[in-house]
């Protein structure tokens, strides 16, 4: 049976705010504050432009975390709020609860419209104190600087129509706003948009930058200068995988971007995808890196002993917390060099990644040293490669040792195929039970699977994880 819920007094009288929209515009200097956030959300949902214009030009808190309502952006709403700036910006004497100093267009902040809208379980009656918490975390260190708009941008092929709306906006307000994109992706996007975009949004305030290029190298080549601006930078993500680009091409665009890595010294966290590496290009990366990195990644990438010799060396890569190589083929370079950059960061190493990477017994065997020093370790990982139940036992023996590990993702032994396809089911729950007892023996594991090679049917794995799962080809 369903029960019924009578609306608040709340919700009645929002609803007749919204179906008379001068009436709501009119009394907004003197409804209380705590409606101001729900009555926002509804009319939002409603689209009713002309209360969230005004709405917006007298918000009473500091920040407007609108970016989280915006679910599908759409220009009419967004127009409606960046009018509301407007008439904020144009209006001589300011309305008498005006505090707002940020519109933050990301999608951040849900926790605001849960605790005002009434979504949290606590009452507000009994959390008093949680209303200003939550307030006083939107950014307070906005307080009394000029208005900022806060922004993500994904930049993909094209300006979609909303982003087109923004740019134009902004465009004409860099005088009297302080534009910030914090994260911003670019994937083979026109030159001269991307140009104009960092003109308007300015190269320095970004935090998080992904650099994608599929068909060609003009828009990297032609920013690389502005990487070098980026100071506040912490992430970069790079992933050049031009297709009918030669090789030097993309070794030349390369060394563009990372000549400018000597000017970034905020950069944490370093992710590289389908980048061609000539033995100079990672000679020239581990000499331009001007700050520790926490997090190294490398993707699609072939390493030889000389790169690994570069790495290990390099003083920024001794304080690693996060090192993943995936399809990074290593059976081909003597893994001494990864054994070094392991050494080096066994103090501080919590997760590892190795996966895919041809990785066979006799590498396993030397690695297996330097592993055995990570006793930081939560999380590693080494699907997709090629170890026999021998090697799996050693390696077993030495990870049973390490108390901190969390997630330990293992290969199916090679026994458990009686060819690159066909899995012997049978064997695979039985030699899986087996290694996974070794770990047992020295302590509990809390999340310990072991899985095979996908399916090329379904594309799918098998997996053991104190039970049997097969794919569906083979159940």
């Amino acid at each position: 049976m369903n029960i019924y819920h009578p609306p608040t007094l709340q919700q009645l009288a929002m609803q007749g705010l919204l179906r008379n929209e001068a009436l709501a515009m009119s009394v907004l200097d003197c409804i209380p504050i705590m409606l101001f956030p729900p009555l926002f959300e509804e009319a939002f949902k409603g689209r009713h432009t002309k209360i969230l214009k005004a709405m917006v030009a007298a918000w009473p808190f500091p920040c407007l975390p609108v970016g989280v309502l915006m679910k599908t952006p759409e220009v009419e709403t967004l127009q409606a709020v960046l009018d509301g700036i407007d008439m904020l910006l144009s209006q001589e004497t300011r309305p008498r609860r005006w505090k707002l100093q940020m519109l933050d267009l990301r999608n951040v902040h849900q926790d605001f419209w849960d605790v005002w809208v009434g979504r949290e379980d606590e009452a507000h009656s009994e959390d008093s104190g949680r209303e200003n918490q939550v307030v006083n975390s939107l950014h307070t260190y906005a307080l009394r600087q000029p208005l900022k708009v806060v922004t993500d941008l994904s930049l993909c092929f094209h300006l979609q129509e909303h982003q087109t709306c923004l740019l134009q906006w902004a465009q004409q307000r860099k005088g009297s706003v302080q534009l910030c994109c914090l994260k911003m992706q670019i994937c083979d996007f026109p030159v001269e948009t991307i140009m104009a975009v960092l003109d308007t949004f300015q190269p320095h305030y970004i935090e998080e930058l992904e650099l994608i290029t599929i068909k060609t190298l003009s828009f990297p080549n032609s920013i690389a200068h502005c990487l070098g601006q980026m100071r506040n930078l912490h992430k970069c993500h790079l992933s050049l995988n031009a297709l009918f680009v030669d090789s030097a091409a993309i070794e030349m665009c390369l060394h563009k971007l990372l000549t400018q890595f000597s000017n970034l010294n905020s950069l944490q966290h370093l992710y590289l995808n389908g980048v061609y590496f000539s033995t100079d290009n990672v000679k020239q990366l581990c000499r331009c890196l001007m700050t520790p990195l926490e997090s190294l990644s490398i993707t699609l990438c072939h390493l030889s002993l000389s790169d690994f010799k570069f790495l290990s060396q390099c003083p920024r890569l001794c304080q690693l917390k996060h090192l993943h190589l995936s399809r990074v083929e290593l059976s081909t370079s003597h893994p001494k060099g990864l054994r070094r950059l392991l050494e080096n960061v066994a103090d501080t190493l919590q997760t590892l990644e190795l996966k895919r990477c041809s990785l066979e017994d006799s590498h396993l065997s030397v690695l297996l040293p330097a592993l055995s020093q990570c006793s930081q370790l939560t999380r590693v990982n080494f699907c997709d490669n090629d170890f026999s139940s021998a090697a799996l036992k050693d390696l077993l023996q030495c990870m049973a040792n390490l108390n901190q590990l969390a997630v330990e993702l293992y290969p199916a032994p090679l026994e458990c195929y009686n060819n690159p396809c066909n899995i012997l089911v049978d064997r695979f729950a039985q030699l899986c039970q087996e290694l996974r007892g070794i770990v047992m023996a020295k302590r509990q594991p809390k999340t310990m699977a072991f899985a095979t090679t996908i399916c090329i049917e379904c594309c799918q794995r098998c997996v053991y994880d104190m039970e049997t799962k097969l794919c569906p080809c083979w159940q």
